[in-house]
């Protein structure tokens, strides 16, 4: 009698926490995500076309210099396998691959002013980050007029209209979405 008891007691508790915890849980959640559709739905930004270009929270792979480029990425962009390269700062690979960054960034970008920023030598913690700094957008401003026929400017305009200012104001620093950038840039729009 006292087996059955318990047995009947744990059967009720695995229905009561199946209801709470497989129903109504997922179903509050899914509700409340739907409140906020964009970001439910991964911040996809499209083109004027209606074509989904990318997603406003993961970084993208842009070549040629007539883009802005983004942080280099341990991952190669691929949301598969996020990650950062876990070098120390120390590390001779980690010195390796910042010597041969700044190069490639110097010989890339010859008329940009002022030494190459750190974030453009370094990858991200997830390798997925589509933020550079206020200041390594406005270094490739050159680099982009040039390939692009495009006055300084409007470029300028362009890194202002993607800038993402720092949560309150003081929560971390003013970032450029470099997947925003690039797609205005090819003169579509984002919906």
């Amino acid at each position: 009698m006292i087996v059955l008891r318990q047995l009947l007691a744990g059967l009720r508790m695995l229905l009561v926490m199946t209801v709470l915890l497989g129903l109504a849980y997922p179903a509050a959640i899914t509700l409340a995500a739907r409140a906020f559709p964009a970001q439910a739905d991964g911040s996809l930004v499209t083109a004027a076309d209606g074509r989904v270009a990318g997603s406003a929270l993961l970084g993208q792979a842009f070549t040629g210099p007539e883009w802005f480029q983004p942080r280099p990425s341990a991952s190669d962009y691929s949301g598969e396998t996020s990650g950062g390269t876990n070098l120390s700062p120390a590390s001779a690979d980690q010195q390796q691959a910042r010597q041969e960054r700044r190069a490639a960034l110097e010989r890339d970008n010859p008329d940009a002013v002022g030494p190459v920023h750190e974030d453009a030598l370094t990858a991200s913690a997830s390798g997925l980050d589509p933020h550079i700094s206020l200041a390594y957008a406005r270094w490739q401003v050159p680099r982009v007029a040039a390939a692009r026929g495009v006055p300084a400017v409007d470029l300028e305009a362009l890194i202002d209209a993607a800038t993402e200012h720092a949560p309150l104001g003081y929560l971390g620093q003013d970032g450029v979405n470099v997947t925003r950038l690039n797609l205005a840039l090819s003169g579509r729009r984002e919906r």
